[in-house]
């Protein structure tokens, strides 16, 4: 047997440099999905009494990053194949979408809506295990 040399070709990474800084930095941004946090939200804003017209900012921006948090969920979970959950998800991405709204009794109405949304997606996704039960 001879020691015949076979070509062999010069490994190329999946991605340049560049690609890789912008993958490395987003890894560094990712915080894993906080499912107690997102129920202590919706508690905020669906109580009896509306939280303080200071924290309604706040309040939206954390429950529409709940909201896109679980729309990616149930996107890469192929959630979307049941009706419940593709609906909610619709609604979801709508909300997400929508701004704040000016008056005290609009934002009041729209951080419900959100918070609505937020908790009944999250419940969906636990009965399709999608998502393990929330502490």
């Amino acid at each position: 047997m001879t020691g015949a040399a076979r070509p062999v070709r010069r490994w190329v990474p999946p991605l340049s440099g560049t690609e890789l800084v912008v993958f490395l930095d987003r890894l560094r941004g990712w915080s894993p999905f906080d499912g107690g946090a997102l129920l202590d939200d919706v508690a905020a804003v669906l109580d009896d009494v509306p939280p303080p017209e200071e924290d309604t900012a706040q309040l939206a921006e954390r429950l529409s990053g709940h909201l896109a948090r679980l729309v990616s969920i149930a996107v890469a979970g192929e959630a979307e194949q049941d009706p419940t959950a593709a609906q909610l998800v619709l609604r979801a991405r709508t909300l997400h979408a929508d701004p704040l709204p000016c008056g005290r009794q609009e934002a009041i109405a729209h951080l419900r809506r959100l918070g609505w949304t937020a908790n009944e997606l999250h419940d969906r996704l636990t009965v399709i295990r999608c998502l393990k039960e929330a502490a």
